[in-house]
């Protein structure tokens, strides 16, 4: 990565799938381990601003809820229970190492608005001066296309434009983007490094599968967007937070995908 070391402001984003259990409850260690993660970072001297979806899954368990429901209404329903909840975690683990946590929610509404998105990006920016950690998702007890489209990994990299990040990381259950499903071949191959989004590219998306709503194609237009804006991407495995650490050293961790001069 040839920017690593004029890495500064990151935008890390969370998926459903890397922060809930199988059954769909609150992952309470992987929340742990993120926290610990992204607090140490910012002691470093790291500007960190958190895309986190699962509301509507954190919801659904706690409203005892066996499944998602299909009613849109039962979804944002769900969403404005789980917000509640997911802030909660975040605010008592990121409190352990004295960070203080900030939520943002929009709509895409917001961007289409020039006052409306001056006034959001100010918002980041004097969050980010405040040294807090700004927890962002969309709005989904409100907005019926997010919830339609499940779209937080491009969330992810309009967040990363607006304020000019340095780094987009999206964390998924998977260790990257491969040339062929994982689950399905067993000589599907990472691809390590992507130098251009073509067909092949786009192709493997959407061979790749997984349980959360975006899916990787989604990944993949989020990686357009932001590497048009000038942002390198990696995608990489949410098991493993620390493998920031690795990125940041320059290493090969995940898919990364470079910006094109």
């Amino acid at each position: 990565m040839s920017k690593e070391n004029k890495i500064k402001r990151i935008v890390v984003k969370v998926g459903t799938s890397t922060i809930t259990h199988k059954n769909g409850k609150t992952n309470i260690a992987k929340l742990a381990k993120l926290a610990s993660v992204l607090s140490d970072l910012k002691n470093a001297g790291y500007e960190i601003i958190l895309v986190s979806s699962g509301a509507i899954a954190v919801g659904l368990g706690r409203l005892k809820l066996p499944e998602k429901p299909a009613d849109i209404k039962c979804q944002q329903a769900a969403a404005a229970v789980g917000q509640c909840e997911l802030m909660f975690l975040y605010d008592r683990l990121f409190s352990e190492y004295d960070v203080v946590v900030a939520q943002l929610l929009f709509t895409t509404n917001e961007l289409y608005n020039e006052e409306s998105k001056a006034h959001l990006i100010d918002a980041f920016n004097q969050l980010i001066q405040y040294d807090t950690l700004p927890i962002v998702n969309e709005n989904d007890s409100v907005s019926v296309d997010e919830l339609l489209c499940g779209d937080n990994d491009v969330l992810s990299a309009i967040v990363a434009s607006l304020i000019d990040a340095d780094l987009l990381v999206i964390f998924t259950d998977t260790d990257g983007l491969y040339d062929m499903n994982p689950a399905q071949n067993e000589n599907a191959k990472l691809i390590s490094r992507v130098h251009n989004i073509d067909d092949s590219i786009i192709k493997a998306a959407g061979a790749a599968g997984e349980k959360g709503t975006g899916g990787f194609l989604t990944k993949i237009k989020a990686a357009q967007l932001a590497t048009k804006n000038k942002i390198p991407v990696v995608i990489a495995n949410g098991e493993k937070p620390t493998a920031i650490y690795s990125i940041l050293n320059g290493e090969n961790v995940g898919t990364y995908f470079e910006v094109n001069d």
